[in-house]
């Protein structure tokens, strides 16, 4: 760890390099985690609904709701929760994405300031959970290509990647502009599901646990709309880093939080809604109840699309993640081996039971981001009182703070596990409370009151320390 600025290791030659000019310049981007010049931003921050709306309208997040059914919430509750869960992740989301404006830096480079030479953890962490969410997306992407070519999974999937891999390579100003066209075509095909599935379905289901179950049940739920919602704080700021420094605050918040939190209700409440019709067969699924023919053909495009959408999103924070940790590895590459690496996991996910392994990734890849959330905004708040920009290259991070950021970042996580509840992990408290997972809370709780109170104490010292 280092007692000075992180200037070397944000600003090395390998981080920086080519970046978009303005709106509208495809080009490549070599630029990487290194703060992008204040005389170099462009853009508004309405940019930021589209660029977080699309991501989420893909069958991952559909398939997320047909969990609610899974578990036996029933229609109405199974909504409640995933609400609950979702509007409590997307706050996070949205408050972090304020940062890349002010200090025109990715997420992952922001936590240098926090965790100083410690961030190989967290960024090692980041790394992985990319190459996961690749594979929970490009899962479905996979099996709709398949269904409508008539082609072997396997190749299906490298069709998608392989598209995937090209916009994440050409990066930053490629993904605005997709995500502004894949808005409105998500947004009129999943409509159109919507109103299908509603019109010829029975959507309103009762619970089918009760008692201590039900309550178990339900709590999981929450837990995992909120874990699909706040597994994008650790890209939150990625996508806002070239806004001018002076955007306004409240519209960045605004359009991201909005972004985010209607499209996966709108996602969601389908799964929920259509739970038996895919919950097995999610592509097959999907253009059954589109009439098949042309219509569920074109349904089948639209989903491998999707996934392309929401991947390339993993692939250049992945990107960023893998700089961070200080690999030296120019930005489009690192993007093409993220997205190499998650077509081993999409096979495994494809291999046996999708619902209990979609379920145990999608949890395990973010349990580590409530503590890690704790840790970067309580130094984010100490350090940006009183200051509208900071440079994060030219920080200071004492060793001391770095090293109990660390500490209470694992201790956090290790305190989380009686509370987990997946088949891979499974808590002796959330067994005993009927699977309800409060995981996610306990580690954003514990790390928020070691660090957090670590760095009062100190704070206090130094002050007593002056006045003395």
């Amino acid at each position: 760890m280092t007692s000075g600025p992180t200037s070397n290791a944000l600003t090395a030659a390998t981080f920086t390099g080519h970046r978009p000019s303005g709106v509208g310049d495809m080009s490549v981007e070599t630029h990487g985690i290194a703060p992008i010049p204040t005389d170099q931003r462009y853009g508004k921050p309405s940019r930021l609904f589209t660029v977080w709306f699309a991501p989420q309208v893909t069958m991952s997040g559909v398939f997320t709701g047909t969990l609610a059914i899974v578990l036996g919430l029933g229609f109405w509750l199974g909504m409640l929760a995933m609400v609950i869960g979702t509007v409590l992740g997307s706050l996070v989301v949205a408050y972090l994405s304020t940062w890349g404006p002010r200090t025109g830096t990715g997420q992952l480079p922001h936590s240098r300031m926090a965790f100083g030479g410690g961030v190989v953890l967290p960024g090692v962490l980041q790394w992985g959970s990319s190459i996961a969410w690749d594979a929970l997306v490009g899962l479905f992407g996979g099996e709709a290509l398949a269904a409508l070519l008539g082609i072997p999974f396997w190749v299906a999937v490298l069709i998608v990647l392989g598209v995937q891999g090209v916009v994440g390579f050409f990066g930053y100003e490629l993904i605005h502009r997709l995500q502004a066209v894949l808005t409105v075509v998500l947004f009129a095909t999943f409509l159109v599901f919507a109103i299908k599935v509603v019109s010829s379905h029975d959507v309103i289901t009762a619970a089918t646990v009760t008692g201590p179950d039900l309550v178990g049940a339900f709590v999981l739920e929450v837990t995992i709309a909120f874990s699909l919602a706040i597994s994008w704080a650790s890209y939150a700021a990625d996508f806002s880093r070239y806004l001018p420094a002076n955007s306004r605050r409240a519209q960045v918040f605004g359009y991201t939080f909005g972004g985010v939190v209607l499209a996966y209700i709108f996602v969601q409440a389908i799964g929920i809604a259509a739970a038996d019709l895919l919950a097995d067969q999610t592509a097959e699924g999907v253009r059954s109840v589109m009439g098949g023919g042309v219509v569920g053909g074109l349904a089948l495009v639209v989903i491998a699309l999707a996934s392309v959408g929401s991947g390339v999103m993993n692939d250049y924070s992945g990107s960023l993640a893998l700089q961070t940790v200080g690999v030296r590895v120019r930005r489009p590459v690192s993007a093409v081996i993220i997205t190499a690496l998650a077509f081993l996991l999409i096979l495994w996910l494809h291999a046996a039971d999708t619902a209990t392994r979609f379920t145990d990734v999608l949890l395990l890849v973010s349990y580590w981001i409530p503590a890690f959330v704790a840790v970067v905004v309580i130094d984010w708040r100490l350090r940006s009182a009183g200051r509208d920009t900071i440079d994060p290259a030219a920080e200071h991070t004492d060793p001391r703070d770095a090293a109990v950021a660390l500490g209470a970042f694992v201790v956090a996580y290790l305190a989380a596990m009686p509370f987990m509840h997946t088949t891979l992990i499974e808590g002796f408290v959330a067994r005993a409370w009927h699977g309800a997972d409060i995981a996610y809370f306990v580690n954003l709780a514990v790390a928020a009151v070691l660090y957090g109170g670590y760095r009062l104490a100190t704070r206090r010292r130094v002050r007593g320390a002056a006045v003395g």
